[in-house]
């Protein structure tokens, strides 16, 4: 019968399903080993990991005072059981050690002492042997049997599984460390230039900087910055497309303004105006999209009111599409109100979507905020825009995202028609 107190442990959910975190793992190994060491009735439980000729004691569990091993300590391979019990020259169960004439030989056995000794493998995925799992005492312990042994073997694959996931879960931030890496020494992203029209003049005044990856593996921006994000670039991902799309406009003529799609944690960690001081502020608009979650409104308006009293503009992106975008809309308070493509697709024909841009539109006016109009694809859709009172708009009906080099010759085309 399983002790009450290992139940307990196997069943912990920060145990069985990774918990809130490494620590709680921790503390439910350090559980699970206490459980063991006092069903067993042993003063000590450890689990140790090979590390070349050593072996390093991750957790411990002890009664003893002072405690012989402590988490961390390391010793020689050499010295101890562990080795030997993997490679199969002592048995996993010793109920008494003065009974088996070769540990004699062992320094451990004297030094600690040891009289009972259980220990068995830790054996990952892939056939390694990770280290061992073991419980000893000072004295003999004759109650030691086969159960015992099959219960330390039970939860030794328990500890597989678990390190097998941590493993796992380390690769897994390790190659995207390394992808998202790749993309920053390459210079990536590559920026593409999405012009914003005045309808009623017929002519840019502003652009959107969209980022591009063109480098292996092929995945959309939104995935190439979320994964930037889970392992702390996506600040330094962000910054790179400022630059990358500022030096895609140096020496371009004109007066547009350009807008930057930018997350809350890359304006609130400081130092955006020092990447974007190559354009007059009131050339510069900050988008925060409807995707970015926002943990402190009052922190993010703080970091904004410097910015926009240089002249710099925010936008809200996406407005329309959730309720992440009304929350931004409300806290925020913003220069631009853009209108998600969601809202503009088929508004010529769908009176609900109608309804619902003109309450947006309404609510800009209300607010003087300015509407921009996003995924505008054909003439009746901008018509529809038109009747409602949106001036600014952008979509592959005017014109798709354009190279630097496109963009410069349709303003210059601009120009000589004016």
């Amino acid at each position: 019968m399983i002790d009450r107190s290992i139940h307990d442990a196997l069943l912990s959910d920060a145990w069985l399903e990774g918990g809130p975190g490494a620590a709680a793992i921790g503390r439910n190994v350090d559980r699970m080993l206490d459980a063991v060491r006092r069903h067993l009735d042993m003063d000590v439980a450890f689990v140790s990991e090979f590390n070349g000729r050593d072996r390093v004691f991750r957790h411990v569990a002890c009664r003893l005072d002072p405690a012989p091993i402590r988490p961390g300590d390391s010793s020689p391979l050499e010295e101890g059981y562990c080795m030997r019990v993997v490679e199969g020259q002592i048995p996993q169960l010793i109920p008494d050690t003065g009974a088996i004439p070769v540990l004699h030989d062992i320094p451990e056995t004297r030094t600690l002492p040891i009289g009972a000794h259980i220990s068995v493998p830790i054996l990952l995925r892939d056939g390694r042997v990770h280290g061992t799992f073991c419980c000893f005492s000072l004295a003999s312990n004759l109650s030691l049997g086969q159960r015992d042994l099959h219960m330390m073997r039970a939860f030794a694959d328990l500890l597989a599984y678990q390190i097998d996931g941590d493993l796992d879960a380390m690769k897994a931030h390790e190659e995207k460390v390394a992808r998202v890496t790749a993309v920053l020494e390459l210079g990536q992203p590559h920026i593409v230039y999405q012009p914003i029209f005045r309808s009623s003049e017929h002519r840019i005044v502003g652009v959107e900087c969209l980022s591009r990856f063109r480098l292996e593996p092929q995945r959309t921006p939104d995935v190439w910055f979320a994964e930037a994000r889970e392992i702390g670039l996506g600040v330094r991902l962000e910054l790179n497309a400022i630059l990358s799309a500022l030096d895609g406009l140096r020496r371009m003529p004109g007066d547009f303004y350009v807008a930057f799609n930018v997350s809350p944690e890359t304006i609130i960690c400081g130092g955006i105006d020092g990447y974007i001081d190559d354009l007059e502020p009131h050339r510069v608009v900050l988008e925060i999209t409807e995707h970015s979650l926002v943990e402190d409104y009052g922190l993010l308006n703080k970091c904004l009111v410097p910015l926009r009293e240089a002249g710099v503009r925010v936008a809200v992106d996406d407005a329309g599409a959730g309720y992440a975008s009304m929350r931004h809309v409300l806290a925020i308070h913003p220069d631009i109100i853009k209108l998600d493509l969601s809202l503009t697709r088929d508004i010529d024909t769908d009176s609900p979507r109608r309804a619902l841009a003109a309450a947006l539109i309404e609510f800009a006016r209300q607010t003087q905020s300015h509407v921009v109009a996003e995924g505008v694809e054909t003439a009746s859709e901008l018509a529809a825009l038109q009747a409602l009172g949106v001036d600014d708009v952008q979509g592959y009906h005017l014109a798709r995202p354009l190279e630097a080099d496109a963009l410069a010759q349709r303003l210059a085309a601009e120009r000589l028609r004016a």
